[in-house]
């Protein structure tokens, strides 16, 4: 069969933060609510979120594992090396096209990537810890994100593509950075798959409280894009000395299994509340959480019209395949999701340069193998780029 031969769209691309991106434009009076640096025994630095000490990594990203260093675990592992072996036989200097847009740019043509949208590597993990203090939490992404319009842009050169980081504890707050993102020209926002822990307590993402941002994404058009980050149910009552959300470890860990439920439990809630039957021109990429999901879910929205028969307007598992464009993780059988959601609604992504990752962007055309060449060409290419334009009513 023949395969693709044209430009990609890369829908999970990441850069590393820089030393002050949540520290630049956060006010000195805030600072020890939000984030901080630290510098501990042996000279190590960490940073401070919340008031908290996180050990849980490395935010200097210097030295830096190669992208694409993790792949052959996650293939089944053939030599037995542990993710540390693999992690420590790859270290390297920070690229500066991790942290540069324009070294970026010179690494995509090399890439042959016509464009790509780029998430945060750590801002995605801030919003659990700060989720109690809704006041430093909006503090922290606000600046966070008037960091990236910097640093990045939020539209650089029409190849780079990068997303303010939204959350919904406060509909106010999250209804003006809206307005700040679409007035910079963004063409995506990002949200973490959880409950959103609001000042008044938890609530669904579709809740009714949240209508007034969701009637203006609905208005201008823009995609909002759910990325794996962490919640709630990274431990979930079990071992919390034994995380392991990358499954990573010497043994398996059953918290592992948290980035499933994550997004089935968000996106679910979204059709069970009928977010887009009032909002019929909202589109939601999940990205970076994978599809393991997807058939049970689908099964579930048929059972519940039958047990709930006067509730839907619409048929939910159609509405969830109108309103909803899933990317696999690359080891997951992409063929399997393009048949759950059509090859319309199906995205890709390498989540270059992230270790888990792919090597090389243009991997990816390994795990397409055997789709048909047109169908190669929506799911690389083209749905990105229809995502990526605004649909405004």
């Amino acid at each position: 069969m023949a395969s693709y031969q044209g430009k990609i769209f890369d829908a999970d691309n990441h850069y590393y933060e820089a030393h002050d991106a949540f520290i630049r434009h956060v006010p000195k009076r805030m600072r020890s609510r939000c984030v901080e640096w630290v510098e501990l025994e042996g000279g190590r630095k960490y940073q401070v979120i919340g008031g908290k000490i996180d050990r849980s990594g490395n935010p200097t990203f210097n030295p830096i594992s190669k992208p694409g260093v993790l792949r052959e675990l996650f293939r089944g592992n053939p030599r037995g090396m542990t993710s540390v072996e693999l992690i420590r036989s790859s270290l390297e200097p920070m690229p500066a096209e991790y942290m540069d847009r324009e070294a970026r740019i010179a690494r995509m043509d090399e890439q042959g990537l016509d464009g790509a949208w780029l998430f945060p590597t750590l801002g995605v993990l801030y919003e659990e810890p700060l989720k109690k203090d809704v006041d430093a939490l909006c503090t922290t992404f606000a600046a966070f994100n008037q960091w990236l319009e910097e640093d990045w842009g939020l539209n650089h050169k029409g190849r780079i593509f990068t997303s303010p980081y939204i959350t919904l504890a406060d509909v106010d707050w999250a209804c003006a950075q809206l307005e700040w993102a679409l007035e910079r020209d963004a063409r995506i926002l990002v949200m973490r798959p959880s409950a959103v822990f609001t000042r008044n307590g938890p609530r669904n993402p579709g809740h009714k409280d949240f209508d007034p941002f969701w009637a203006r994404v609905n208005e201008a058009g823009i995609t909002v894009v759910t990325h794996i980050g962490a919640t709630r149910h990274d431990s979930n009552g079990y071992d919390t000395k034994s995380i392991d959300t990358l499954s990573m470890g010497p043994r398996p860990s059953v918290t592992n299994f948290q980035r499933s439920r994550n997004i089935n439990d968000f996106l679910a809630s979204m059709v069970f509340d009928r977010l887009f039957e009032r909002f019929p021109n909202l589109r939601i990429a999940s990205v970076e959480n994978g599809s393991e999901f997807l058939g049970d879910l689908l099964r579930t929205f048929d059972r519940t019209k039958e047990r709930v028969r006067d509730y839907f307007k619409d048929d939910p598992a159609d509405s969830f395949r109108e309103h909803v464009w899933i990317n696999p993780f690359w080891e997951d059988d992409i063929a399997e999701v393009i048949e759950h959601m059509g090859p319309d609604r199906v995205i890709v992504g390498s989540d270059w340069p992230h270790m888990e990752g792919l090597a090389h962007p243009r991997d990816i055309l390994d795990e397409v193998e055997g789709i048909p060449v047109v169908d190669q060409e929506k799911i690389l290419h083209s749905n990105v780029t229809a995502l990526n334009e605004r649909r405004p009513v």
